[in-house]
């Protein structure tokens, strides 16, 4: 299945499922949002993040990953100077297709990709899951205090037993470098997102446990992205 979307690059790599908040102020993409506020059908948009280039500026992307992720829009706030906020949600996962550069902003096919949880993915998430708990308690002893929010609570009842949801939830919670994440999207399986994962959590808690204090902030995607 294929659909044709306005693409919206970023300097971060967006998972399903995974709350996305925007802060639109280039001209471009207050006319994508004002025409997603228009349009009867959804309002969404691919997501794509960046390899060669910046978000910001006519030309800025010159370089875009090959798998992107839809985003939902939940909520819109227009700001009196013509600015929007937007709260989005990832959705399907998709390979770009051919892009078009012709309008105001990008617009790509977009060939959606199947979600399979893949042979032993529920035995990885049981491992995965411990992991994940004290890979961040690790980052909250070295940083003193929670050195980021994870995209949800680190509760039993809030953690999914889904093989598929916990990989993009633990992809998106790892402070690890975009070009790791982007392998992460495009994995083929959960159970090969979930044995990347295992790997990494474990590295990165091995080296939290060596070092006194992380460069955090070299990691992390910003909290609202602008555009």
């Amino acid at each position: 299945m294929s659909e044709r979307l306005a693409i919206f690059p970023l300097g971060t790599v967006l998972f399903p499922g995974v709350p996305l908040p925007l802060h639109v102020f280039e001209e471009r993409y207050r006319l994508l949002v004002r025409r997603l506020l228009g349009s009867p059908g959804p309002r969404r948009f691919g997501v794509v993040s960046i390899v060669l280039g910046h978000e910001v500026g006519a030309g800025a992307a010159r370089e875009l990953a090959s798998v992107g992720c839809v985003a939902e829009v939940r909520e819109v706030e227009e700001l009196p100077d013509g600015r929007f906020r937007v709260f989005a949600v990832g959705g399907e996962r998709f390979r770009v297709g051919e892009v078009d550069a012709s309008g105001p902003y990008l617009e790509a096919g977009a060939h959606f990709l199947p979600e399979e949880a893949g042979p032993g993915a529920d035995e990885l998430a049981r491992r995965v899951t411990p992991a994940f708990r004290r890979y961040f308690s690790g980052l909250a002893r070295v940083r003193g205090e929670p050195a980021v929010t994870p995209p949800v609570q680190l509760s039993d009842e809030d953690l999914p037993a889904d093989p598929i949801a916990l990989s993009y939830l633990v992809g998106a919670g790892l402070l690890v470098g975009r070009a790791v994440k982007q392998r992460l999207l495009a994995a083929g399986t959960a159970a090969e997102r979930l044995a990347a994962e295992l790997e990494l959590l474990g590295a990165e808690t091995r080296l939290l446990t060596s070092l006194p204090s992380v460069p955090v902030a070299d990691f992390l995607d910003k909290g609202v992205n602008p555009n």
